[in-house]
């Protein structure tokens, strides 16, 4: 058999891994479906032996080359998100979780039952309907987060468009972030600590075209971290640490606190009825000045979504 011959079968199995290598290690990933795409590269990385083991066995020294480079980088890209951090220093401590809802049809009592386990100061949603507002203050949600930020339908909003931020802590202010569905924002008073502004965010996904450049723009439009308030981005950013938006994010000023905790390749989302893909779509960012203690996935029954759970540490005041 001929080099050329021999290089060609592995040359060719080993393309798709070097392509998503090398668009990981550039950045460069624009529009559909590259963007979305991305979301698998822990799929890549974990598969990359296949074509380097071909390559191997039919002695092709070009394609072995290619292949141990692209797994290479597909490693680089993935082996730290299971290391922590050093545990953060004393401070005021304040207790966050978040949850899709999918179409508010997530269990309420599941979620009030976390957030009372977890002692939580705020709770941010995403994909409430009307109903599920209900249904989530028949739970009681109300007696463990007396105060609440609940943005509804706009005329010409997408369904289960909705968001909401509920708290103990006192509110200084409410607004809210641009883009298709609602993402509330509230500015919040921590006893002991400086401001927290808390942002429910949910991003629209890059599941066509269109919406890819809708999801570019509204990861850019989220606040930058800084000035004189610590601010957390919590919900789903239908992103994970492998797009170069997301990353462009967290250079804005945030840590990722499943990062922060080796946590960030446990998976928060899967489709319905099926057990795969699973993937790292829902985040907790905080300032990086805010330091992060802990941080749990939890199952959430009638969700395609898991919920969140990160205890932050703010600096004192």
């Amino acid at each position: 058999m001929s080099t050329v011959r021999r290089e060609l079968l592995p040359l060719a199995l080993t393309v798709p891994w070097a392509v998503c290598a090398g668009l990981r290690a550039t950045g460069t990933e624009r529009g559909w479906p590259l963007v979305p795409g991305m979301s698998f590269v822990p799929y890549a990385a974990a598969s990359a032996v296949l074509p380097l083991g071909v390559a191997a066995a039919r002695r092709a020294p070009l394609a072995t080359v290619v292949a141990a480079a692209a797994a290479g980088v597909l490693a680089g890209a993935t082996a730290g998100r299971t290391v922590a951090a050093p545990p953060p220093g004393a401070g005021p401590r304040v207790r966050i979780v978040s949850a899709n809802l999918l179409h508010g049809r997530a269990d309420p009592a599941v979620l009030v039952e976390l957030v009372r386990s977890f002692d939580a100061d705020v709770l941010c949603l995403v994909e409430l309907t009307p109903d599920a507002d209900r249904r989530f203050r028949d739970a009681g949600l109300a007696d463990l987060l007396p105060s609440e930020h609940v943005r509804g339908h706009r005329p010409g909003a997408p369904p289960a468009a909705g968001g909401a931020v509920w708290t103990r802590l006192e509110v200084l202010g409410r607004s809210g972030a641009p883009g298709r569905f609602e993402q509330p924002v509230v500015r919040l008073a921590v006893p002991g600590g400086p401001d927290l502004e808390v942002v429910a965010v949910h991003t629209d996904p890059p599941v066509t075209t269109r919406r890819t450049r809708r999801w570019e723009r509204e990861m850019a439009q989220l606040p930058a971290a800084g000035g004189d308030v610590l601010r957390v981005l919590a919900g789903d950013f239908n992103a994970t640490p492998d797009h170069a938006t997301y990353r462009r994010l967290l250079a804005r000023g945030y840590a990722d606190a499943g990062a922060r905790t080796g946590r960030s390749l446990v998976h928060t989302w899967t489709p319905e009825g099926r057990p795969q893909p699973r993937l790292t779509l829902d985040h907790v960012l905080a300032d990086r000045r805010i330091g992060v203690a802990s941080f749990e996935v939890h199952d959430l029954p009638g969700s395609d979504h898991r919920a969140l759970a990160a205890e932050l540490v703010l600096p004192p005041v």
